[in-house]
């Protein structure tokens, strides 16, 4: 039987470093986290602090080894595994004492469990028998939350030996999963983010590790990341043929989010969770049919009815109200909350500095960049070290970043091999044809502004971790970079687990700003100022497509805004108060994107 966490919420996945180890520190009390596993020279820094930590011998997996990627992979992914497995071992053999981690897992516990309740009834027994019959019982039930890993599925490298021989199944994507399928994990999830990879999808249809030995069960489960409704069905679809099972699809905001920002065409959150809630059976009908038929066509044993399908949110998620509106009315099987544990070193980690800069951040600090070298938006938080390096840089006349991890190379405008647009030769040489260009003033600065905020990520977002472990750094490249959401405007306190996980289920609120608008209402006015910035695009290229684009843009925004507001004249006495402070945040927005589109109007030619 699959195992099902205790909880109604997971930490996403957050840069390279942020939820590195987040598994070690929160998973003995049933809460489910995500590790990058794309990084492996942080991840082989990660395993000699571990197996230091735990009294263990390092051994070493150099890069001279064969296939070292993905046994660098699991290896790790082992002994997190291990770790997690001793604390259980001791949480269990543990004595229920006011504090302990052992009474933290039950008080920690959504209040409407019935293990929480049962738990509670442990005061109201005097007889020594009874009291241990009930601890003996409580012990049984505590779990693990699962330790599932996240695979960026653009981020897919070819890889050569050292004769300049392709590496059969040795791309960086298709190595990373390797590792993890090859992994001890049980009860674990892969998510796959930032669209399709046929090589990756490929490459799972080979491995039987995704294969369900049960009905509804899987040692490893698939979740894939999307934006909508329509690209659950294709990559469903897509993995299926193959004999793959996707368990869940985890929506994510398209702009309301951190890290990247796959902005949609103006579809909104809350339509695209209200399709998934209408057609959630008619989708696992038709999966299941594909996926049933391909197993046949292999050979294997079909089943007689479908797997289940978990649908999970993230995004912009910040109070208790939005956590349950989300799973009370949408019906998703869990919430993400990714940029407030940020501020929660008993569940991240985040050196000391950035923490800081994280607990006073405004919403001026937090820009939609274009600071990735992959030319996706990126959120990214001003005034980090990573940020203040390339400006230093830049002053100095040496714009760009020495290139020593090579994850995002992606560009061959001056090289026959890729080469990443943060990096130093990139920059010297784009620089130089734009000089020779003899480009307009306006255009010219807006393209070289565009090179200058490329910023090395693979480094960035790995050096939090080295800096709180006192890890070696990478080539002495010390700087750190972090990419929360909007929603870290809103967090202005550090503060525990325990204070956390009581804001996520209502028992306290640590947010201090009362005009924090409605997660939903958010996310519309990052696409309003998305849109914003579509038209002044428009204006610099005057063609009929980007013209027609434009338009639906705005079509999709109106019919979004519709949504909303018969939304609000649908919601029960149990979320009245979220109706009201919709129906408000909903004027103001709408009333800025009208006049937006009326001024469109006026300056658009006849």
């Amino acid at each position: 039987m699959q195992l099902q966490t205790p909880h109604s919420f997971h930490i996403p996945v957050m840069g390279l470093a942020y939820t590195i180890d987040t598994p070690i520190k929160v998973a003995r009390f049933g809460i489910s986290s995500v590790i990058s596993i794309i990084e492996d020279n942080l991840i082989e820094k990660m395993r000699c602090h571990y197996y230091e930590a735990t009294g263990s011998t390092y051994q070493p997996i150099t890069s001279k080894a064969t296939d070292y990627r993905a046994k660098r992979i699991t290896d790790y992914l082992n002994l997190v595994h291990r770790i997690v497995q001793e604390q259980m071992a001791t949480l269990k053999s543990s004595s229920f004492e006011p504090g302990s981690d052992l009474n933290q897992y039950f008080e920690m516990l959504p209040d409407e469990s019935d293990l929480k309740r049962i738990f509670g009834l442990m005061t109201d027994l005097s007889d020594p028998e009874d009291i241990q019959q009930l601890e003996d019982w409580l012990k049984g039930q505590i779990q693990p939350g699962s330790i599932d890993v996240n695979i960026m599925t653009k981020l897919d490298k070819t890889n050569m030996d050292a004769h300049g021989n392709v590496i059969e199944d040795g791309s960086d994507a298709v190595a990373a999963l390797r590792g993890y399928a090859n992994s001890t994990l049980s009860n674990s999830s892969v998510i796959l983010s930032a669209g399709m990879n046929p090589r990756l999808f490929s490459y799972m249809e080979k491995h039987n590790a995704f294969d369900a030995s049960s009905c509804g069960h899987f040692e490893k489960k698939i979740v894939v990341k999307v934006s909508d409704y329509r690209s659950a069905l294709i990559q469903g679809k897509m993995l299926a043929k193959k004999g793959l099972w996707v368990s869940e699809f985890r929506i994510e905001s398209g702009l309301n989010c951190g890290g990247h920002a796959f902005a949609t065409d103006g579809y909104l959150l809350g339509p695209i969770l209200e399709e998934f809630k209408n057609k959630k059976e008619e989708l696992c009908t038709t999966l299941f049919e594909i996926y049933n038929q391909a197993l046949v066509a292999k050979g294997k044993v079909g089943f007689t009815s479908a797997h289940p399908i978990k649908i999970t949110v993230q995004g912009g998620i910040g109070t208790h109200a939005e956590h349950e509106l989300l799973r009370k009315y949408f019906h998703v099987d869990s919430t993400g909350w990714g940029t407030p544990f940020l501020l929660v070193p008993q569940a991240t980690t985040v050196d000391e500095a950035t923490l800081q800069l994280l607990s006073k951040a405004t919403e001026k600090d937090v820009i939609l960049s274009k600071n990735s070298p992959l030319g996706v938006r990126f959120h990214y938080l001003k005034g980090t070290t990573g940020e203040k390096e390339k400006l230093n840089r830049i002053a100095k006349g040496k714009p760009g970043s020495p290139c020593t991890e090579k994850y995002l190379v992606s560009n061959t405008e001056f090289t026959k091999e890729p080469i990443c647009t943060a990096s130093r030769v990139y920059q010297k040489r784009k620089i130089a044809q734009l000089q020779e260009q003899d480009l307009p003033e306006n255009e010219y600065k807006d393209q070289m502004q565009e090179v200058l905020d490329k910023e090395c990520l693979c480094i960035g977002l790995s050096n939090a971790a080295i800096q709180v472990h006192q890890a070696p750094p990478f080539k002495k490249l010390e700087a750190v970079n972090i990419c929360p959401g909007p929603n870290i405007a809103y967090f202005s306190k550090i503060v525990s687990l325990k204070e956390m996980i009581d804001h996520i289920y209502g028992r306290i609120n640590i947010i201090q700003h009362d005009d924090r608008p409605h997660m939903f209402m958010k996310e519309l006015s990052l696409y309003v100022t998305y849109w914003t910035e579509l038209l002044n695009e428009g204006k610099a290229i005057a063609n009929k497509k980007k013209q027609d684009y434009i338009k639906t843009f705005y079509d999709n925004l109106i019919n979004g805004i519709s949504y909303y507001r018969d939304l609000t004249a649908r919601l029960n006495e149990e979320f009245a108060s979220i109706g009201s402070k919709l129906t408000h945040q909903l004027e103001q927005v709408e009333s800025q994107l009208g006049e937006l589109f009326k001024n469109h109007l006026a300056s658009s030619p006849k």
